[in-house]
Parts: C-alpha cells; structure tokens; sequence
C-alpha cells in the first residue's frame, strides 16, 4: 500500500532547490510533481488540487533554519497536511448501548462478513467485550454458513433464522437475543448492495431506523479507488454513516481511498483491514499512516503489536534463563509462534524507519519460518531442551525429519548458538532487560536461509 506514492513523494521533494526560504518559484515544481503523484495514487482531482494549494500557501515565506533544508521542512508540512487530510485524530468506536449494535453496510465483496469476524474478535481480545454476530445477508448464498465458520474458529456465537427472509426481523430477534444472554455487543452483518438499487437502498434504511445502530460502518474494498469515494458519498447521502472500514489495504492499492474519502464525506476512517488473518485488523490513525506514505516508517504501531504479545511472567522467566545461559529451542520457538501473531512479516519490516524502502522489491515470505520450524520439530524434548548433544548423527536424522538438509541444520544451530552468546552477554545490562521484555527476532543476527 502506498508504495508508489512514497516513491513519487520522495522524487518530489528532491526538485526542491535554493537555501534560506521557501519562495514561489522554487516550489513550484515540486508541487506540480506532489499533485501529479497523488491523482497517479487515484486521489480526488479537487482534494488533491486543494491539499497542494494549501501546502503552498503554508510553505511560501517560511524562513529555514540552518540546520534544514527547505525540502525538509516541505516534508513536515506535507506530512502535517496528510494528516488533517485523513481526519487528524484517530477516531474511536462509541459504544454506549445495551447492548451496543454496530450496523455493517457496503458493496458486495467489500469484506463485510470477515471484517464483522475481525471486529468481533478484536472487541473480544481487546476490549473485554462479549459480543454476538447477526447474520442478516439473506441473499447471498454461504453467507450466513461463512459467519457461523468464523464464529466458530474464534468461539463467538453468531444469531440466525433459518429460512427467514427479513433481515430487520433478524436483526431485531438478534438484539433481543443479545439482552436475555447477556452479550454486550451485537455486530449485524448485511448484504451487499449497489447504491442505486433503490430497493435494497431502502432495505438496509430499514435496517437501521428499526435497531437504532450505535454505530453504523460504511466497509469498502480499498482496491476500488476512486469508485470507493463516490459510492460512499452515495450511501451516506441515504445512511448518514458514523465511520468507514477500508479493507484489502495490504493488496495492490495505491491508496486514493484513504487519502480522499475524508475529505469528499466528511466522516472518519475508524478501521483498515490489512491481511486475510483475523487478527488482521487495525485502527486508523492518520499521522501514522502519513508517516508510512512518506516512508518514516511506523515505530508507534510496530511496539504496539509487540506489546499485545507481551507478558510480563513469560518475559521474567526468559529472563532468568538468559541470565542462566539456559535460552533453548523451546524458548526459541515460542518467540516464532510470538513473531508471528504479530502479522504480515514484510508489513512489520516495513514499520521501521529507512526500511519500508529498502524492502519494496524482496518478497518476504510469510511461511518464512517454516523451515525453523520443521527443524526444531523434528528434535526430540531433550535435544529442544539441551542443544549442545546435537552430535553429527543426531543432525542427519534431524535434517531427514524436517526436509531439509545437514547444511541448513548446522546453519540454525550455529546461529542460535550466537543468538544465545549475544543475549547472555548483554542480559545485565538495560538493553538487555528491555530485549528479553520483547518478543525477539528468531535466527539473529542473521537469519538462516532454508527451502
């Protein structure tokens, strides 16, 4: 997401000339040059032609100090700008109800029913809330069998009625349901619909006057660009939405979505979807995605993600075994499995600073450590539990357990052996506490390379 976009951005302010302020004359090119990114980025041609003109009459006259370039000092305009572009302030959720109802609407193949999963989930995991999910696509065949699916797989119940076919009953039934058993949030997913299928307009309008959502979310494939804008403009024309949910950011977008749907409805981005996994969910704040477009990366949301997979009584007791010298392959798996929950390992690359850009054209695979895993798999507990009798013998029927060979066998146990050197040598030390309070990058300092 955004790649293109960084790129451009980046090339832009490279134009920017002179010493001492920023005039006229020299901005005028790169601004041309931001403007031309951002409609290539399928951005409104009047938020963009707006968002340029505003950044000039900030930039104009401003004096530079010594130790900035004027092209840097265009930057934290522009990053500035993006943000109250995309809405300033992350907006949150407002759940007051008894239960709280959140009304779901878009498209057809926006992403609804997984997004009602991945939000469920989240408010579950993240919130303490019990929530239940309403099946009211009647129309769509599977659709109703796809959310029972996801609730299963994440152990939240879903409402439904077979063999009903008025979804505001069902949505109705479900709140009902929702209040005699307690569950404090009710998710209606709906079906898809085209703005001007006045029938179905007039349905999920229905819908909404009957359960008095708390919250009413527009969900919206990311990939659709411009098209996104214009048919949210049309729902919330007949909706009066509370929020947009973009989804499929981590496909082959170039981000128009995110960049004018603020401005053109003037309702916040509260959600974006950013992989297939149900943890794949995250909320939108503009400065952090303005840091991403113009390549800062996203340190902020980067701990965050570490955090969630923080805990505190694990983090002591690895502690002590790096003190003890005592870190083995079990500990070493668990960081994986720890990595992993995290997400899209080439997302998380690139929310480092200086990063994202380095990575653009490597595939990072995310079965990445499947080969680790095979490894340490094919160890009996013992040789998990004490590395050092892993003798020759040993390593070939490890190498023949996992599919791999002896070389990327010998190659894991050497760099687990450096990895465990380099925790014991700095475990007294600040650092080294702060290391062992957060999930680590299996196979530092460098990662083996198996097939």
């Amino acid at each position: 997401m955004f790649d293109n976009l960084s790129e451009r951005l980046e090339r832009s302010f490279k134009i920017l000339k002179g010493e001492g302020k920023i005039t006229e004359i020299n901005v005028a090119e790169t601004l041309k040059d931001v403007r031309r990114a951002l409609l290539d980025a399928d951005v409104n041609y009047k938020v963009a032609k707006n968002f340029t003109d505003t950044v000039k009459e900030k930039a104009l006259g401003q004096n530079v100090l010594t130790a900035v370039k004027p092209s840097q000092l265009l930057v934290k305009i522009v990053h500035d700008e993006l943000t109250v572009l995309m809405g300033s302030e992350t907006a949150e959720l407002q759940l007051k109800g008894h239960p709280a109802v959140i009304l779901m609407a878009g498209l057809n193949g926006a992403g609804k029913t997984t997004f009602s999963g991945k939000l469920a989930l989240m408010l579950k995991n993240k919130k303490n809330k019990k929530p239940l999910m309403a099946a009211c696509d009647v129309y769509r065949p599977a659709a109703i069998e796809q959310l029972k699916v996801l609730g299963q797989q994440m152990d939240i119940p879903v409402y439904e009625e077979p063999g009903c076919k008025d979804p505001v009953q069902i949505a109705q039934n479900a709140i009902q349901q929702a209040k005699a058993k307690g569950y404090d949030v009710v998710i209606i997913d709906t079906a898809g619909r085209l703005a001007v299928d006045e029938e179905m307009m007039n349905e999920i309008a229905a819908i909404k006057n009957a359960i008095q959502p708390d919250e009413t979310l527009f969900v919206v494939d990311a990939m659709t660009g411009q098209d996104a804008v214009n048919t949210a403009k049309e729902f919330n024309d007949r909706l009066d939405f509370d929020g947009v949910v973009l989804t499929k950011l981590d496909g082959d977008t170039r981000g128009g979505a995110a960049l004018s749907i603020r401005t053109v409805v003037n309702k916040p981005i509260k959600f974006v979807g950013t992989g297939e996994k149900m943890e794949a969910i995250d909320p939108f704040h503009p400065s952090r995605m303005a840091d991403r477009i113009l390549g800062m990366g996203d340190i902020v949301s980067l701990v965050e993600k570490a955090q969630e997979q923080y805990d505190e009584e694990e983090a002591k007791r690895l502690q002590k075994k790096i003190a003890k010298n005592q870190f083995d392959f079990n500990d070493f798996m668990s960081q994986i499995q720890q990595i992993k929950k995290m997400g899209n390992l080439k997302d998380l690359a690139s929310m480092i600073p200086g990063v994202g850009k380095a990575i653009k054209d490597i595939e990072i695979d995310d079965n990445a450590f499947k080969g680790i895993e095979a490894i340490i798999q094919s160890m009996t507990p013992q040789e998990r539990t004490n590395p050092e009798i892993l003798n020759g013998s040993r390593r070939q029927r490890i190498a023949k357990g996992s599919g791999t060979n002896i070389q990327d066998v010998n190659r894991l146990i050497k760099q687990f052996d450096q990895t465990r050197k380099m925790m014991k040598m700095v475990t007294g030390s600040k650092m080294g506490k702060m290391m062992a309070n957060m999930p680590k990058m299996p196979g530092m300092p460098k990662m083996p390379k198996l097939k």
